[in-house]
């Protein structure tokens, strides 16, 4: 006995299998992970919006050296890691400027830390930056840098975290001002 669908249930069939052999998982792990994401959970952190970047201008005359202040200031609750951190396997705060003809970076100096225990660090004390901090370049102008503003490309690499855990590493894109004389 062969059994006899109505002509509708078969198109329904047909439609319900395409349907099933059109659709795709997401192949990488990343788009997997947000589409199972609850709607409802909280955007997840990420170093950069924890440390926000205001640069002082600096004025240098050429030939002579000089310092371009640039202070950061670490949303409350959180905390970076110093420079030098506190152990090797630490991402520490770095701020990176490019060399050239006419300006050099003579050297960076960080603040001094603040050494503080959490609960991740088994007893240990931390080396880290709270809230304000400021970061120095020491820059020297060439004699023969053109005279006038410009801003200086720099990236500040930052880990951040809470009392808990530590987030993802991350860079931010930094233009500092600065006036040859």
């Amino acid at each position: 006995m062969r059994l006899r669908l109505p002509q509708n249930a078969t198109l329904l069939v047909g439609l319900l299998l395409l349907t099933a052999a059109c659709a795709k998982t997401p192949a990488d792990p990343a788009q997997k992970a947000q589409s199972n994401a609850n709607a409802n959970d909280p955007p997840a952190i990420k170093s950069v919006d924890v440390v926000k970047v205001s640069p002082q201008e600096a004025t240098i005359a050429r030939g002579q050296s000089g310092d371009v202040v640039v202070p950061i200031k670490i949303k409350d609750g959180y905390h970076v890691n110093a420079n030098p951190p506190t152990f090797p396997y630490l991402k520490p705060t770095e701020l990176e400027l490019p060399q050239s003809k006419e300006l050099s970076v003579e050297f960076i100096s960080y603040p001094d830390p603040i050494k503080k225990k959490f609960s991740f660090t088994e007893g240990k004390e931390l080396a880290v930056y709270e809230g304000d901090a400021i970061i120095k370049a020491h820059i020297k102008a060439d004699k023969s840098a053109k005279p006038g503003k410009r801003n200086l490309s720099a990236k500040l690499r930052v880990q951040a975290c809470d009392d808990k855990v530590c987030y993802a590493p991350g860079v931010l894109d930094v233009a500092l001002p600065l006036d040859i004389k």
